[in-house]
């Protein structure tokens, strides 16, 4: 378990400076956005901007626990088992925060291509903050059922420990981990299920368009694709401890790189997709983001890239 725990301690400081270094500017851009959320007054009532927003916090509380685990990691720093237990629920939820929400915004936008007369009442600013506590209820699923396992399991001597804090020290028999495995998987498939559908009507009205219709439906279909790649990153994230496991047995240092890659593409990359797909795509978004960023620069860099959201 000390060996699972130490990844970082392995390599030279290179691998921990490019860690903080992509956190650091990840969380800069995700406030800046957060901001530009807050300052204007019209997206507070508008589903997509407002589940947009939960991404952007969910992504931000998952990349600063996640960074202070993996500072604590790399300079083997232990805490009461209890404390760790908080952590751990806490990275628990908020890892599958993201891609439940991704896939309620992938919901809402068929909703609008797909039922555009309902979309108005289906997505007031009343029902989705009814939905925003059902994605939390939802991604409190594997926050219950994992640590019940260990609490069945663990004796009381071992809560009074103290331990550098990992999610795999929570699995202590096998079996646990096949029954986190099958959670996971789960979610993987209700939420892989759900965008394929929404994909594959948001299609069949695109085909049926025409005029200014068949550009928005397309433009929508453009949308549901990159809510797909995102959220198919975010997924991998969750087969991402197994893979680990299994390539554990073959060799260490593989291990090591393997892990490594992991964190940087499965866990901080998906965190920087949303901003790319809201932030600049989004008309109106970036309008009022130019407007918090005067300088000349900003303009030239990304006033090409700039589209009408839907």
């Amino acid at each position: 378990m000390t060996l699972l725990n130490n990844v970082f301690l392995q390599r030279p400081n290179d691998r921990m400076i490019i860690v903080q270094i992509l956190v650091i500017i990840f969380l800069c851009i995700n406030m800046l956005l957060i901001l530009t959320f807050i300052k204007k007054e019209s997206f507070h009532t508008s589903a997509r901007y407002i589940l947009f927003s939960v991404t952007l916090l969910s992504d931000s509380i998952l990349l600063f626990v996640s960074d202070i685990l993996v500072i604590l990691t790399y300079f083997e720093f232990r805490i009461q088992v209890w404390l760790c237990i908080i952590i751990t629920i806490f990275v628990l939820m908020y890892t599958f925060v993201t891609p439940v929400t991704l896939t309620a915004m992938t919901l809402e936008r068929y909703v609008a291509i797909c039922m555009p007369l309902r979309h108005g009442q289906l997505w007031s600013t009343h029902s989705t903050m009814y939905c925003i506590l059902i994605i939390h209820v939802l991604s409190s699923g594997p926050c219950i059922i994992i640590p019940s396992m260990f609490f069945a399991s663990a004796s009381l001597n071992f809560y009074k420990q103290s331990m550098i804090c990992s999610v795999e020290t929570f699995t202590l028999y096998r079996w646990q981990d096949h029954v986190r495995s099958a959670v996971f998987q789960c979610y993987f498939l209700i939420m892989g299920t759900t965008i394929a559908y929404s994909y594959v009507q948001i299609m069949k009205v695109a085909k049926a368009a025409s005029g200014d219709k068949k550009k928005l439906t397309h433009k929508g279909l453009k949308t549901v694709i990159l809510h797909a790649f995102q959220l198919l990153l975010c997924l991998i994230q969750l087969w991402c401890p197994f893979i680990e496991t299994a390539v554990l047995q073959i060799d260490l240092r593989l291990f090591i790189d393997v892990r490594y890659s992991n964190y940087i593409m499965f866990s901080i990359a998906p965190r920087c997709l949303s901003p790319l797909i809201y932030g600049l795509r989004d008309e109106n978004f970036f309008l009022v983001l130019k407007s918090l960023m005067p300088t000349s620069s900003f303009t030239c860099h990304f006033s090409g890239a700039v589209y009408t959201y839907v």
